[in-house]
């Protein structure tokens, strides 16, 4: 079965808690993470999660099958989480179908989050018109569909939000609704609310947790890598560490910054310029009036040919170089500052070229 990110503001599609099979795709790799954790959660007796890499299973298609149908040291459940790339968990995927059809017994759920994959690719086309699978694709959400995001997860939590809280929140986590889960599970905590028990949430309930907005931490350091202002960038990384912001946040912000530059560049076309975007394409594509000067000078930068005489973009090496940014991140989180920081200074560079 198939569905669409929209299916996923409040709820689940109908049917998604009997599926044991999850494939999330698309370019909102934080959308697609947040539902799955979501779907996680929701499933009776989920269990232990055990993590396993796309890069691993496509070198070995039985390991999948092999910790599905595992029990853990102490008997109990577990699910299986896999964060993949294109289709990487293809073969495994289809190792898995066949042995159950063969009798090998049934597997713990399996939650395959696949970067820079769509509902077009081979894994879709393998699962979408199975019953006991989830095809899910994630496009880049716009202001109004994370803030009812944000209202939805108010409502789990036990909070009514007032006025326009909601759509401040979401801008405050990047329109990322990872983040905007965080916020809301500390500004519950702030105000003591519970489902059984709601409570009203303010404006100022939300400024006395402290919470930072994108544009105090992570987009002046985005700004300044993308940019390939190589003057910034030592400063921005002691800001950084000053923080205390975390790697793979600053990472997941440098993929959203990259997948809306990927949009803009679809929207417009070959031949397509940026100051022709009209107010209402503006809104859809998520350029905010405080970013739209960023923004143009980085889509000016990222859009020009990779190298001389390439059909390529700087974009299209730039968006699968944060995706193995951020699995090196998570896999190496000791010492992720140094690797970060290192890797930002590299992109910068890259953009700085003339």
């Amino acid at each position: 079965m198939k569905a669409k990110n929209s299916d996923f503001l409040r709820g689940f599609p109908a049917g998604a808690l009997g599926c044991r099979i999850f494939f999330f795709c698309g370019p909102d790799e934080a959308g697609a993470s947040a539902a799955a954790a979501r779907l996680a959660a929701a499933i009776p007796d989920a269990g232990e999660r055990i993590e396993l890499a796309g890069a691993d299973i496509k070198r070995d298609p039985a390991l999948l099958g092999d910790e599905a149908r595992s029990t853990s040291l102490f008997g109990d459940t577990r699910h299986i989480w896999v964060r993949a790339s294109g289709d990487e968990a293809h073969d495994a995927l289809q190792f898995l179908i066949e042995t159950a059809e063969a009798g090998a017994g049934e597997a713990a759920p399996v939650f395959v989050v696949a970067t820079s994959a769509t509902d077009k690719s081979r894994t879709a086309k393998l699962l979408e018109k199975r019953t006991d699978a989830l095809v899910a694709m994630f496009h880049q959400p716009d202001l109004s569909a994370v803030a009812q995001a944000v209202r939805g997860m108010a409502d789990a939590a036990g909070l009514r939000l007032g006025g326009d809280l909601a759509e401040r929140i979401a801008r405050a986590a990047g329109l990322d609704v990872r983040l905007a889960q965080s916020e809301i599970d500390k500004l519950a905590l702030y105000c003591d609310a519970d489902p059984q028990a709601p409570k009203p949430a303010t404006p100022e309930d939300h400024a006395a947790i402290g919470a930072a907005t994108e544009e105090d931490g992570f987009a002046p350091l985005v700004n300044a890598v993308l940019g390939g202002e190589l003057g910034k960038i030592a400063s921005e990384i002691k800001r950084m560490r000053e923080l205390g912001l975390n790697p793979v946040g600053v990472a997941l912000a440098l993929e959203r910054r990259a997948a809306q530059l990927a949009n803009i560049a679809a929207y417009l076309g070959p031949r397509g310029q940026f100051d022709r975007i009209d107010k209402g394409a503006e809104m859809r594509l998520g350029i905010f009036y405080k970013e739209k000067r960023d923004i143009a000078q980085q889509f000016k930068r990222w859009t020009m040919p990779a190298a001389r005489g390439s059909r390529a973009t700087r974009l299209d090496r730039l968006i699968p170089r944060l995706t193995a940014l951020h699995r090196s991140l998570l896999a190496n989180s000791q010492s992720a500052e140094l690797l970060l920081a290192q890797e930002l200074a590299q992109i910068a560079r890259f953009a700085a070229k003339r």
